[in-house]
């Protein structure tokens, strides 16, 4: 199983977790779980006005050993307004590239944050893949 749950933050927001949604999905090949402000097609919607944030923006994607990755996925524009940072329990970070697919350990946990390049706004997707 693969629990994603998100939080938006904007500047005075900061470490604030109001309005927290959770979504998950069981660790079959061909799940998913996307992030984004498309409604349809996301489980965990960011605001519609965060166009640093693509309709569909992240993929988390079950394989068929029942392992899961998350991919960036490119949209319309060849250069972001956003990025992307994984951030592993301990302290491990790497940035996901744009278009770029980072797997996710079983038992693995952490965060991947969307920074805005524009203004001080974050969403945080934290992940727990049971073992």
């Amino acid at each position: 199983m693969l629990e994603l749950t998100m939080a938006t933050v904007s500047g005075t927001d900061a470490g604030a977790t109001a309005g927290m949604q959770m979504a998950d999905a069981p660790s079959e090949p061909g799940a998913v779980l996307r992030v984004g402000r498309d409604r349809g097609t996301c489980r965990l919607a960011t605001p519609d006005d965060w166009l640093f944030v693509s309709r569909v923006h992240l993929e988390f994607l079950c394989g068929p050993e029942g392992t899961w990755q998350v991919t960036w996925l490119r949209g319309t524009h060849d250069d972001p307004s956003s990025e992307v940072r994984l951030v592993l329990v301990g302290g491990t970070q790497q940035t996901l590239l744009y278009g770029g697919t980072a797997q996710l350990a079983a038992g693995g946990a952490g965060e991947l944050v969307i920074h805005d390049r524009t203004g001080p706004r974050s969403v945080n997707v934290g992940f727990y893949h049971e073992a």
